[in-house]
């Protein structure tokens, strides 16, 4: 075929969609603005439930990809714009590529943490979040305290950003609440003596498996309460004091922990504005890229010949991002064979 298609973010939807369509004979375009594909799975170190290497999945998707698939990293889509069925897409050097159908995989962003300022992050050394923590393991395969030492008690704190309309996040992230309990998993596996506590709102264990690493946390002694941080305090040796309301027990908390995590949540990402302003697309609610149907058409928007998949429409884990992607590009095979 000598129809194109644009594939806009790299991530694994991205690079799921391109090598559909590359296999069902489409020319593709992927842009990605990183120096190289794989997005923010490339910065986990192990995936719930199964605690498989973040790596093999981006390594197993790549492998798929065709010769009908032509990359460009360091790359940012700068406009998109519709004439006579056709698009055009323009990246920063001022290059532009014609297509005949767009995909959105822009992806999504995490939760700035330092904007919930009485948490600590940015202020105390051993407050950090979950995506620091899946460096630490990368790297040394446990937490570290900031002068090296090993934490004694660890405090995993939910819903950064997310569920709270202090910061404008009334939604939930999703894969927050699972991605706590794998790592306090984890941090039990790699230092047994280690106290680890966990403080959520409501744990939302929706996935096929991750009901049983709740369980596995517990027998390992995770500790879970109920309740929402109030502030944090740092002490003369580098340790944070937490305050928390036991929302169970009805009463207020006060602990003292070596290391502080903080679960942030997804955020649509402030570029993709730009893109849906040239197609005329809106944003949904909470600001993430607004779709056609949610029932029945999630991978479509109100603009003929642009289609989603991915975080960019809302929070999403890797197996729900992967399925959407496959499901935009049969949506995209029947658009351009229907035309």
């Amino acid at each position: 075929m000598d129809k194109s298609v644009a594939v806009i973010g790299g991530g694994v939807a991205g690079i799921e969609t391109a090598s559909i369509l590359g296999h069902l004979g489409y020319n593709v375009i992927l842009f990605e603005k990183e120096n190289q594909l794989g997005g923010n799975v490339l910065s986990w170190d192990r995936l719930f439930p199964s605690r498989r290497p973040a790596h093999e999945v981006v390594t197993e998707s790549m492998s798929a990809l065709t010769t009908r698939c032509s990359v460009h990293t360091s790359t940012t889509v700068k406009s998109i714009n519709k004439s006579n069925g056709q698009f055009t897409v323009g990246i920063d050097n001022g290059k532009s590529f014609d297509a005949s159908a767009v995909v959105l995989t822009t992806g999504f962003e995490l939760f700035a943490a330092e904007k919930k300022e009485e948490y600590g992050f940015g202020i105390f050394e051993n407050v950090i979040t979950s995506r620091d923590l899946e460096q630490m393991f990368k790297k040394h395969g446990k937490p570290v305290m900031a002068n090296g030492n090993t934490p004694k008690r660890v405090a995993f704190i939910h819903c950064v950003g997310s569920r709270d309309e202090k910061v404008n996040k009334a939604y939930c992230s999703k894969v927050c609440c699972v991605t706590a309990v794998k790592q306090a998993i984890e941090i039990k596996e790699a230092l047994p003596g280690t106290e680890v506590f966990n403080f959520y709102m409501d744990l939302r264990m929706f996935g096929h498996g991750y009901e049983q690493l709740y369980k596995e946390a517990q027998v390992l002694g995770v500790t879970f309460v109920r309740g929402r941080l109030s502030e944090t305090n740092e002490t003369t040796g580098g340790s944070i004091i937490v305050k928390v309301e036991d929302t169970l027990a009805a009463k207020p908390m006060r602990l003292t922990v070596d290391l502080v995590v903080l679960m942030v949540g997804m955020n649509p990402k402030p570029e993709t504005e730009g893109i849906l302003s040239s197609l005329g697309l809106p944003v949904n609610e909470d600001g993430f890229v607004g779709i056609k149907d949610a029932h029945t058409a999630a991978t479509k928007t109100n603009t003929e010949g642009v289609f989603v998949a991915g975080a960019c429409t809302g929070p999403n884990n890797i197996t729900d991002s992967i399925n959407s992607a496959r499901a935009a590009a049969l949506q995209v095979h029947s658009y351009l064979n229907h035309k």
